[in-house]
């Protein structure tokens, strides 16, 4: 459905995007992931037909974005990080189409109590709900959307979060943003771009396991203080670090005299049943031990450290 291959953007002497190759299947939610200034919105400028790439081609349901630009555009609906300067954007639907189209889309996007309020007078959420609904409104195959949810409160985060999740069981779904936690709840495949590069390509659970260089163990513990509990485990064998678990999550529990522990080990060298055994033989009981994935955070800074030091 999107095809690209070895495409390059610069502009003038810099490359913002650098031989970049991927291939995405119909129906496929992508992350596109990356710090500001990575080459995310070139891409998705690229994909929509707003510029053309340097080297390489662009491909939409078949269609070289350049030399078939209508037919290709005829298959995209995109929200661009600033929705209202594409509000404008003529779709080429005659008005029996919109007529029937209307209340489908403003049912989807949930914006029924606002369908005679001007777009003007909507907070920044509800304008970003009408970007995506201008970017559906005509079936498009593949929905490209750059930082859907920048500059919005947190409550309309998670909504248009579940709204664009909702989406993706009808359309290829491209969704770019620096927002970690925002990939990782709503893709199931993540590229990974940093200064231009594709630098990963994979879901997130298998980067985590790729990458995972130190096993992560959670504990919950009770019946000693934290410092002795800390001293006591800090001397296995195969503990690299120690230290209290300070996520708000915790706080009810420390109430109630549960101690909870972060464990940074050696992978694969059994650290987890060194843990329990040292906590069962102090005479403290052990609440909850089990292991923790590598944060998509933790996995870009790693992938993105490997790259730097490559270069």
């Amino acid at each position: 459905m999107i095809r690209l291959e070895h495409m390059s953007k610069s502009y003038g002497d810099y490359p913002a995007v650098i031989d970049v190759s991927a291939h995405i299947l119909q129906g496929e939610v992508v992350g596109f992931l990356g710090p500001n200034g990575a080459g995310k919105t070139t891409t998705m400028r690229v994909l929509t037909g707003f510029t053309p790439p340097t080297e390489g081609t662009a491909a939409i349901a078949g269609y070289d974005v350049v030399s078939h630009s209508l037919d290709a555009r005829r298959h995209i609906g995109y929200l661009p990080e600033s929705v209202l300067r594409y509000m404008g954007q003529l779709r080429g639907m005659n008005r029996k189409w919109i007529d029937e189209r209307l209340p489908v889309i403003i049912d989807t996007v949930r914006l029924g109590e606002y369908r005679n309020t001007l777009v003007g007078k909507l907070s920044k959420g509800y304008r970003q709900r009408v970007g995506i609904a201008q970017a559906i409104i005509h079936e498009p195959d593949v929905l490209i959307l750059d930082e859907p949810t920048i500059g919005i409160d947190p409550i309309q985060v998670v909504e248009t979060r579940s709204l664009i999740s909702e989406l993706g069981g009808d359309h290829t779904l491209i969704l770019s943003s620096h927002i970690l936690p925002e990939i990782s709840a709503i893709c199931r495949r993540v590229l990974v771009i940093h200064e231009g590069r594709i630098v990963a390509d994979d879901d997130p659970e298998n980067l985590s396991d790729r990458l995972q260089h130190a096993e992560r163990i959670e504990v919950s513990l009770h019946g000693t203080e934290s410092g002795d509990a800390i001293t006591a485990i800090r001397k296995l064998q195969h503990v690299v670090d120690v230290r209290r678990d300070n996520r708000p999550m915790q706080d009810r529990m420390a109430e109630q005299g549960v101690i909870a522990l972060l464990i940074d080990a050696k992978p694969d060298e059994g650290a987890a049943e060194d843990v329990a055994r040292t906590i069962v033989d102090s005479g403290w009981g052990l609440v909850n031990l089990h292991p923790l994935p590598m944060t998509l955070e933790e996995i870009f800074l790693q992938l993105t450290t490997e790259e730097e030091a490559k270069a």
